[in-house]
């Protein structure tokens, strides 16, 4: 037991031993985003075509996303946009200590899919007006219709990192491997 307690004391908050694995996770999230994102600006010229139905229900958009999830909190001046990008790399500090944590390989690919959606968002907002969301999923029938917001695939990395965390957590010893 007190062997327990000493190898949980000299935990590292920086490496641990599956940080190799949400890094890679991350570096290849962030990369995928990046990468989607540039090609759909300067060689497919989305942004000129307006809309391009991809599906009956899915399309691809260009909008310029000042704020975080679904709109929310929308910056126009340059001290919101330093502060949100603050709030972004402060949270993945704290993702990232938690990585270096645990000790459960499905905690780190999800720790690593939002580390790297919440990166590649944040490059988004460095060196454009905001991050690119382009993907638009719709539904539309003769009596409703239903549009969800636009998104990247930098949010799909996190959201699925989200249900990763959230089923690691509800299946048996998922609360343990979290640290």
């Amino acid at each position: 037991m007190a062997e327990a307690v000493h190898a949980g004391a000299r935990r590292s908050y920086v490496w641990g031993p599956l940080s190799v694995v949400g890094l890679g996770v991350a570096l290849l999230t962030g990369f995928v985003d990046q990468a989607s994102k540039l090609w759909l600006l300067y060689v497919f010229d989305l942004e000129s075509r307006v809309r391009v139905a991809i599906t009956p229900f899915i399309d691809l958009v260009v909008t310029w996303n000042t704020g975080i999830s679904y709109g929310l909190f929308q910056q126009k001046g340059l001290l919101g946009v330093w502060a949100l990008l603050a709030f972004k790399s402060a949270a993945v500090v704290f993702l990232w200590i938690w990585l270096a944590r645990v000790s459960c390989r499905l905690t780190a690919v999800a720790l690593g899919l939002i580390i790297g959606g919440a990166v590649g968002n944040a490059i988004d907002s460095l060196h454009w007006p905001g991050v690119m969301d382009f993907v638009l999923f719709h539904v539309q029938t003769a009596s409703w219709s239903l549009s969800w917001y636009v998104f990247n695939l930098a949010d799909a990395a996190i959201v699925a990192g989200v249900v990763g965390l959230l089923y690691d957590s509800l299946r048996a010893g998922g609360a343990r491997a979290a640290g």
